[in-house]
């Protein structure tokens, strides 16, 4: 928000200059034959009523300005009443961005609204799986505040208290999502004729409450048509495409519309033009690059042949100095995957982030058809990073930065591009954009304000960013130079110490070298008490 005194400082808008006091001239009384004494009386006469005038004058003065001082703050509040967009990928590393530095996968809708947002460098989630990610960032509280590690909405643990879309909805916005916004499962949530299981009529672990209206995009997922390959435990080539979280590649026939991120697209297309004369608060969820990796044909052609792909550097012994909580749940050595395998799933990978892109992009240009772009708040993110072979790591869950790390842009209407190096969380949202959007600030919320970065993204709000990996019993704290992971809340699970100055990639776990044991005292110290201050929040009290 711009203050008064900011505003009255741009062209175009400026206070006058007041006058001062006038000076009052008193005649000459004639009548009086002491000239001297009459004159000298009058003179005091004078300076007074100066004085006093000039005080009244100055007390008019302050009054006037606070008066203009209240119009101007009522005048922005009314007038920051921005709509929300809130687009979320699933699965999405920072990494696979071109505007994040990516050569090979091209992500031109995404880059754009970088080009005209602020790009957060160091944002990170709150869990690095779905379920609790998206229950953090959507409740305000950090997943071990709530319990919910799992697969769940936070509903039964904060009672009556506002989500964030309730929040805008309980104060007037129409509030819809169209997709996976809470958590959803993929394949088996979304595929069309269900996987038999109890997705709740596909809207998986969602919050009704939080929704004026929800809608959901079933899709054939696995089972399109096309060229599909199993990649993992598939050793021999000998088994089928397969459904659940599983590695899979399918070329698949057909247009967008035939998938479930093509039918979000066009729903939110459709919601936009519907509700563009009202406040919203629009959650577009992607499911893709979640495996298994289905897109149209035409996307994966840039990143054929597959062995043109180029996997991360492999370094010997690379898992001799970490914790075994520490290894990954998927590697390329669990999954069975040969090289050959690992440049296919990389490719499939790129080709669902280049078709997510394409989404996002007809999303935006329904925003600017509509008259929508100059009044809306446009956020992109993930609900958390992804290993494409790094460590020889796969997917998600592991708390090593491209698995913690999200990508996150704001684009809030008037206020210049611009990269944030400070670091961030997903929790930070629900607070931020509440008070850019002028609504009351919910004081039980763990988050930051991170709105004043937007401004100055020199500034920082936190020294530390906070990251947890439930099924791992695994904690991240990260500072600006340093990367601190235990596992189990005494440590016993082992710990990994990072230097990020010097190694940015994290190959060289310090933890056990005497010369850093005061580093790894003072986190220990730190993770105690970030632990305490999460745990103690309104919710105790019911």
């Amino acid at each position: 928000m711009t203050s008064s005194l900011e505003k009255s400082q741009k062209p175009g808008f400026f206070l006058k200059p007041l006058a001062l006091a006038p000076t009052i001239m008193i005649g000459y009384n004639d009548e009086s034959n002491d000239v001297p004494a009459i004159i000298n009386k009058k003179r005091r006469r004078t300076r007074m009523m100066k004085f006093s005038m000039s005080r009244r004058g100055l007390l008019v003065i302050a009054s006037l300005l606070l008066l203009m001082s209240q119009r101007l703050t009522a005048a922005e509040n009314a007038a920051e009443q921005y709509n929300v967009l809130f687009i979320i990928s699933d699965d999405l590393t920072a990494t696979a961005l071109s505007c994040y530095g990516n050569e090979v996968c091209h992500t031109p809708n995404i880059d754009a609204i970088a080009a005209k947002g602020v790009r957060f460098t160091r944002a990170y989630c709150q869990g690095t799986y779905c379920g609790p990610s998206r229950a953090s960032m959507l409740s305000g509280y950090y997943p071990h505040a709530t319990g919910v590690l799992g697969y769940k909405n936070p509903r039964p643990q904060i009672g009556d208290r506002a989500t964030w879309p309730q929040h805008f909805k309980n104060n007037g916005y129409y509030s819809a999502r169209v997709s996976k916004i809470y958590h959803m499962g993929v394949p088996g949530g979304i595929e069309t004729g269900g996987d038999g299981r109890d997705h709740d009529g596909g809207n998986g672990a969602d919050d009704a409450a939080s929704w004026t209206e929800r809608f959901n995009s079933p899709g054939p997922e696995w089972k399109a048509a096309g060229d599909g390959e199993t990649l993992e435990g598939n050793p021999d080539g000998k088994r089928p495409v397969v459904g659940g979280n599983t590695f899979v590649v399918v070329e698949a026939d057909g247009d967008d519309l035939v998938h479930s991120d093509g039918k979000t697209a066009a729903k939110a297309v459709e919601l936009l033009a519907k509700h563009r004369d009202e406040p919203f608060w629009l959650g577009v969820g992607f499911v893709r690059p979640h495996v298994p990796f289905v897109s149209p044909r035409k996307y994966y052609e840039p990143f054929l042949p597959y062995s043109s792909m180029v996997l991360p550097t492999k370094v010997p012994g690379d898992w001799d100095d970490i914790p075994k909580l520490g290894i990954n749940y998927k590697t390329s050595l669990n999954m069975q995957m040969d090289v050959r395998r690992q440049k296919k799933a990389m490719g499939g990978y790129y080709a669902s982030v280049a078709f997510m892109d394409a989404q996002v992009g007809k999303v935006m240009q329904a925003l600017r058809e509509n008259g929508l772009e100059k009044k809306t708040i446009v956020i992109f993110t993930s609900d958390h990073g992804y290993h494409l072979g790094e460590h020889d790591f796969w997917a998600k869950v592991s708390l090593h930065e491209e698995s913690a790390a999200v990508p996150l842009i704001i684009s809030v209407p008037g206020k210049k591009p611009a990269v944030c190096n400070s670091l961030v969380e997903l929790l930070d949202l629900y607070p931020s954009i509440s008070k850019l959007c002028g609504l009351e600030v919910p004081k039980r919320l763990q988050g930051k304000d991170i709105s004043p970065l937007l401004d100055d993204p020199t500034l920082q709000v936190r020294d530390a960013a906070f990251s947890v990996a439930p099924a791992r019993k695994g904690f991240l704290l990260r500072e600006d130079r340093w990367v601190y992971i235990q596992y189990k809340e005494d440590a016993s699970g082992g710990i990994e110490l990072f230097d990020m100055d010097n190694d940015p990639n994290q190959y060289k776990n310090l933890a056990e070298l005497p010369e850093y044991a005061g580093v790894v005292k003072q986190f220990k110290k730190r993770f105690a008490i970030k632990m305490q201050e999460l745990r103690d929040n309104d919710l105790k009290n019911g």
